[in-house]
């Protein structure tokens, strides 16, 4: 005879998404839009704010820009080669990057891309030339050599930079899947490079890049970035153990890649880590007047 006993119920697994977004975009994404379409440098020396973007390579540095560039145009943007196969960084020439806002009118801020860091000895861009474009010594279309430093005298060499030249905002870019793959001497070039930065005061970010190749939630629905456990894992990994960059300095968000068509989940993201640049860039330029 069967046991009268009922069986207990299932237990479901946890669910990997909390209830309620960890750092909210969705509900601001129109007004932030709104701010950085409208910025203004509030310190009258420069008409640009400028942001420099480093990170290993095939992190998503070039990806951004057109991200951002995607976003302001409400289409898809492609200005910033990228490259996801060779492994070397497709970026060479030291580049500034404007966007268009009318004809003849651009928004009021810049980016600069740069060659990517790689593991090795002379690889890479030179961690020297990095720390000499945040002092604004490197010149428009200079051609990066891993195996030769930028000095004073060559003819990539700003030797007398403006205000305008130099980096108001410095910007880490690593993808999160590969985030715990850095090797240590990885690790220490970005360090050292942000190090540079803050004996000049310049205030610095990180974002984390490709989030739906690290996470199946975000893959099915990129609304989900920052409600997912894992990647808020992946953030205070990169906090605490990583580059120390404070996690409110840390944004998650998906390139624009293989998609022809605007997302507002995608714009959210991206446009929510680009007003805090512009905030942390003006708050910078601000100081330096008083």
């Amino acid at each position: 005879m069967g046991s009268s006993q009922s069986k207990a119920p299932p237990v479901s697994p946890p669910s990997p998404l909390l209830r309620q977004p960890w750092r909210e975009v969705s509900e601001k994404y129109k007004d932030n839009l709104e701010f950085v379409k409208s910025y203004q440098p509030e310190n009258k020396q420069v008409k640009h704010l400028r942001i420099l973007l480093y990170g290993p390579v095939g992190a998503g540095k070039s990806s951004f820009i057109n991200s951002v560039d995607s976003v302001l145009k409400g289409r898809a943007a492609g200005r910033a080669q990228a490259d996801a196969i060779s492994g070397k960084s497709f970026t060479r020439q030291y580049k500034t990057f404007k966007f268009r806002k009318s004809p003849g009118v651009t928004y009021s801020f810049v980016f600069n891309d740069i060659m990517g860091l790689e593991p090795g000895p002379d690889t890479g861009v030179c961690e020297g030339d990095l720390k000499l474009a945040l002092r604004g010594h490197v010149r428009e279309g200079y051609k990066f050599d891993p195996d030769q430093k930028l000095k004073e005298g060559d003819d990539g060499y700003n030797s007398d930079p403006t205000l305008e030249d130099k980096v108001h905002v410095l910007v880490c870019v690593v993808a999160a899947a590969a985030m715990s793959r850095l090797s240590d001497q990885m690790v220490k070039k970005i360090r050292e490079v942000r190090l540079a930065a803050s004996k000049l005061g310049i205030p610095q970010m990180a974002i984390l890049t490709k989030v739906d190749e690290a996470c199946p939630e975000v893959k099915k629905d990129t609304g989900n970035i920052y409600k997912v456990k894992y990647l808020k894992e992946k953030v205070e990994h990169f906090h605490h153990q990583k580059l120390g960059i404070p996690e409110n300095c840390i944004f998650l968000l998906k390139n624009y890649s293989h998609e022809t068509e605007s997302n507002d989940k995608m714009n959210a993201a991206i446009v929510c880590a680009l007003k805090q640049m512009l905030h942390y860039g003006d708050d910078y330029l601000n100081d330096l007047e008083t």
